[in-house]
């Protein structure tokens, strides 16, 4: 088997790699190396061993990604990670957004239509297109918020409200990957991811709020909860993930031309205050973060209703959230120093690798 990763350097995407090479997959994988720790995530796949190939590319560039899909035409799944991946971001600087989420997805599609089209196709893309929800009532029960009627959460056929220019760009590739196995035949899935969490995730303020809490937690970063505390998210460990996409991969037949919200579903939420008691118990360090308004997009409570996700693949989150914030301190305790450099870099969080990096990690498709 062949698996072409676009992303592969992040987070998910690494985590991917991985698994697939476990599996006795061959991975090709590109990335523009632009996050903070995807150079680290770059050398641990490499270290696993097995058929790897990386190609430093931007997905904003259609020519250099279509090199890649050329070379490959026999891969037999793609798995389209690469995203700019915050709304915060996308606010101060929508065009850079647009680029890499809108024109590159399509640049990957066009990519696969050209070279791939009988590839199993997986797209990572988002709850945020379902803006703030103004239809779904948010009560405060137990101290924390709760849909007033809708007890297995979101479901599909809730009506897309682009919100911030970040919910804006995946929500216009999302509808493009659906619409490219309508016209042209791809068998393209669509996951419309909640809060996915777990190790080599180099969370920032801005985006992956269990890991930088956890983070910030264990190395004395400072932290600040944005709105109450109370707002609650499904929240899902990256093999879990990771383990959906493989049985999407392998029931293409049925996957193909739908979508999937994904999370942890009802039985598996936080907020930020639970968490912040979660990290407290669990690493005797005392937490005591500053407060500040609502940011733009954010969300009282997003729960995912997976029901769809169960009934077409026979699968379900594993890790409860206490169980995969215990594996996730334990990640921070033996990689402090590693994730303490990268959060502390100066580094911008989305510049690409030096030029010489990049050279050394392998530039050739």
């Amino acid at each position: 088997m062949k698996v072409l990763i676009s992303g592969a350097a992040g987070f998910i995407g690494s985590h991917a790699a991985v698994t697939f090479l476990n599996k006795g997959a061959t991975v090709i994988a590109f990335d523009n190396l632009s996050r903070l720790g995807s150079v680290e995530n770059l050398a641990w796949i490499k270290s696993q061993g097995g058929p790897f190939r990386f190609s430093y590319v931007d997905i904003r560039h259609a020519g250099d990604v279509e090199r890649v899909f050329e070379a490959h035409a026999d891969a037999d799944a793609i798995l389209h990670m690469a995203a700019q991946v915050a709304v915060t971001t996308s606010v101060k600087d929508p065009r850079h957004d647009f680029e890499v989420n809108a024109l590159g997805t399509f640049n990957v599609l066009e990519a696969t239509r050209k070279f791939c089209s009988r590839a199993a196709f997986i797209y990572a893309s988002t709850n945020k297109v379902y803006g703030s929800l103004d239809g779904a009532e948010v009560v405060e029960r137990d101290g924390r918020y709760a849909y007033a009627s809708r007890a297995d959460g979101i479901a599909e056929d809730c009506p897309l409200d682009l919100h911030s220019p970040y919910g804006c760009s995946k929500g216009a590739a999302d509808q493009y990957v659906r619409d490219y196995h309508r016209i042209y035949g791809l068998r393209s899935v669509v996951f419309r991811q909640s809060c996915i969490y777990g190790t080599r995730q180099f969370g920032i303020e801005d985006q992956g709020w269990i890991a930088w809490f956890t983070i910030a937690t264990l190395t004395g970063q400072p932290m600040t909860i944005y709105g109450d505390g109370k707002q609650v998210r499904d929240v899902l460990w990256v093999d879990d993930l990771v383990s959906l996409y493989i049985r999407a991969i392998e029931r293409i037949d049925t996957a193909a031309g739908q979508i999937y919200n994904v999370g942890g579903g009802p039985r598996n939420t936080l907020s930020l205050i639970e968490l912040v008691h979660i990290l407290r118990c669990g690493t005797n360090q005392r937490i005591d973060p500053a407060r500040a308004d609502w940011r733009p997009g954010d969300q009282q409570i997003f729960i995912a209703d997976i029901s769809k996700a169960a009934r077409d693949f026979g699968w379900a989150p594993r890790v409860a959230p206490q169980e995969g914030v215990r594996h996730l301190i334990e990640w921070v305790q033996r990689e402090k120093l590693l994730v303490s450099d990268i959060i502390r870099s100066t580094a911008p969080a989305f510049a690409p690798a030096p030029r010489d990096f990049r050279e050394a990690a392998g530039a050739r498709i």
